[in-house]
């Protein structure tokens, strides 16, 4: 009973994934019968992580710090026009370091100070410092983005070789256990046998069908950790 439970509650959560009302799902031939098969194919390019929204977010906080890097800096100068007309030089510019009051006047009202202490220059070096960590960070998310590539390339590997040795397990126990009945129908044997080998056959079966569980979970991670998957003729896993 609490299985069902479990299955309508699982069955009422993917309909409201798709979209629907609560309801039950149809369904088609049991997850051991199933011939889908989770490939995952070979020269996968690394630049498939670029999609994957934590290296985009690291990114851009790198642009932008690198931006504030250049405003800084340009704090320093003066804003003014460094040509007049016909390109030569503008006469702003060239009475910028006329004054002897450390100030440059352009216009009748505005005077900039060009010396304002150590004020930009620290201004300066925090841009920097916070360029360094968001570039620290980039290359932290990038680094922990190739490890859960890893990972999942692992997982799949292992997960894949395991579900293969158990279907070999499993089909040894099938053909055991028709033997069995052979032998039971034949009178050599009593029905125990038979009982143990289907036993066996039945273990068999749920940890096959958890093995391939596993596989496919294994791929859904792995599509996740390169940022949404790859293209291939596979519809399991098609872009």
């Amino acid at each position: 009973m609490d299985i069902q439970r479990q299955r309508d509650q699982q069955e009422n959560a993917l309909c409201i994934l798709l979209g629907r009302n609560p309801g039950s799902i149809q369904r088609g031939e049991g997850f051991a019968a199933q011939q889908v098969r989770a490939e995952v194919p070979a020269g996968l390019p690394s630049s498939l992580l670029e999609r994957r929204p934590d290296l985009q977010f690291a990114e851009q906080e790198l642009v932008a710090a690198n931006a504030n890097i250049g405003q800084a800096k340009a704090a320093f100068y003066p804003q003014l026009t460094l040509t007049g007309f016909y390109g030569f030089q503008s006469v702003a510019f060239s009475d910028l370091f006329t004054s002897a009051s450390r100030s440059w006047q352009f216009g009748p009202a505005v005077t900039l100070p060009l010396f304002t202490g150590g004020r930009l220059r620290a201004n300066l070096k925090i841009t920097k410092a916070q360029y360094e960590e968001a570039l620290a960070g980039y290359q932290k998310t990038v680094q922990n983005a190739f490890r859960e590539v890893s990972d999942g390339l692992i997982a799949y590997q292992r997960t894949r070789e395991f579900t293969v040795r158990q279907e070999q397990r499993t089909q040894a126990n099938r053909e055991a256990a028709d033997l069995a009945y052979v032998r039971y129908d034949g009178g050599v044997t009593s029905y125990l046998e038979v009982l143990y080998n289907e036993q066996e056959l039945f273990t068999a079966e749920l940890n096959l069908a958890q093995a391939r569980l596993n596989e496919l979970l294994s791929v859904v991670q792995l599509y996740r950790a390169v940022g949404g998957g790859w293209q291939t003729g596979n519809p399991l896993v098609q872009k």
